[in-house]
């Protein structure tokens, strides 16, 4: 009788769908990023970033201090200690053929990050980010010069970004 109209199975296998995908849900946890209930804000506000070696190493130090702590600056005991090694490379992509001089590019600036705990040592995270700016390269040499520093600037910033993310859900989970 089940099986001979149909309509038996298919609430059957609505009611076995629905189970099975409350099981599913029940599993996950949603939570925002940049909430302040789990201590994230705090657990960033006491990272400390190692030293800057170049300009744009110290332009994306600056930024993630500021994400980090919300301005306030660097912290005085610091819980955690992050690793920080930028690396930029120029890449012309569109190159004059007539003169062979480059007329368009790409900034990448590339991070490897490692965040571990200041007391122990013990490593929380680790990883390796890159972020893109594209670039015109004018005639004019002060123009261009102008041009690549504010590509990396931009790229600095979203590098920023990108390992604030990850520093942020890395303390989260913890």
């Amino acid at each position: 009788m089940l099986l001979s109209d149909g309509t038996g199975l298919s609430r059957l296998g609505k009611a076995l769908a629905g189970i099975a995908l409350l099981g599913a849900l029940a599993g996950c946890q949603v939570r925002p990023l940049y909430s302040t209930a789990a201590g994230t804000e705090g657990k960033l506000a006491s990272v400390s970033i190692s030293e800057a070696d170049d300009r744009v190493e110290q332009q994306v130090r600056n930024d993630l201090i500021f994400l980090f702590a919300g301005g306030a600056g660097e912290p005085q005991n610091a819980l955690y200690h992050l690793d920080l090694n930028v690396s930029v490379r120029n890449i012309g992509v569109l190159i004059d053929v007539a003169d062979d001089v480059p007329r368009a590019g790409r900034i990448v600036v590339s991070a490897d990050y490692n965040l571990v705990k200041s007391d122990s040592g013990e490593t929380i995270t680790s990883g390796k980010r890159s972020s893109v700016a594209l670039v015109d390269f004018p005639i004019q040499e002060f123009a261009k010069l102008r041009a690549v520093r504010d590509a990396e600037n931009r790229a600095a910033r979203e590098l920023a970004e990108l390992v604030r993310a990850d520093v942020a859900s890395a303390l989260g989970r913890r």
